[in-house]
């Protein structure tokens, strides 16, 4: 079986301020199938959110290479990367960044419309996403006026807007008091399963990461299998 996400021996080398290079990630190899939720631990600065990045196209690697569905992304036009950002990829940041001028509603249609959705379609799958987060009753409401959980289940529901063969989240929960970072925990866990994409989580939360079918860290530059959770940084 094609697994859904593959990066193979990506090395990502940034020049310091000195004209040094520095060796952010030296040869990451990482497979995903479809369903499956992995998260990825580490210390700060250990080249977790540069992964993600590269896992969704949003930078090059020195070297190496990442696969989705089977099709490298160093093969691809610039046009057809902005389509595959837009369409087969969900991302879930620490900070929302939902449209304020826009209610929760209009922020979840948002890339289905960009897309070339329907208006009428949109609006039916954004309902049916809001519904699915518990937010079927404040679809109307701009994020001014939904707390932090909300906003971020917002988010949640406009990343899995497009069907995206993948979801990327980087610390999802951080900035969500314990109540709303366990309800959020537990849609990405029933969510990933029912529609069947793969999600890929960067965190330092012990319950987020628990709920993974693989707890992978970063070190060296490196991901290695991680053998608890007791162990993971705060």
């Amino acid at each position: 079986m094609i697994p859904v996400l593959e990066a193979q021996g990506l090395r990502k080398v940034y020049t310091g301020g000195d004209g040094r290079p520095i060796e952010v990630l030296s040869g990451v190899d990482l497979s995903l199938t479809r369903g499956e939720f992995v998260a990825i631990v580490g210390a700060s600065g250990a080249g977790k959110s540069t992964l993600l990045q590269l896992l969704g196209a949003l930078d090059d690697p020195t070297e190496g290479r990442v696969l989705l569905d089977g099709a490298a992304y160093a093969d691809q036009s610039e046009d057809r990367l902005a389509e595959i950002r837009n369409r087969q990829l969900g991302f879930v940041f620490q900070f929302h960044h939902l449209l304020r001028e826009f209610n929760a509603l209009e922020n979840v249609m948002m890339p289905l419309l960009i897309g070339g959705a329907a208006e009428g379609a949109a609006r039916s799958k954004a309902e049916e996403l809001l519904a699915a987060v518990g937010l079927a009753g404040r679809m109307t409401h701009r994020p001014n006026a939904l707390s932090g959980g909300e906003q971020q289940r917002v988010a949640v529901a406009r990343a899995l807007a497009t069907d995206p063969l993948v979801v990327l989240a980087d610390e999802p929960s951080g900035n969500l008091d314990h109540h709303n970072s366990e309800r959020l925990h537990e849609l990405f866990a029933t969510l990933a399963r029912k529609f069947e994409t793969a999600l890929v989580v960067v965190t330092h939360n012990r319950l987020l990461a628990a709920r993974a079918d693989r707890v992978l860290a970063m070190e060296g530059g490196r991901l290695v299998a991680h053998p608890g959770l007791e162990a993971l940084p705060s």
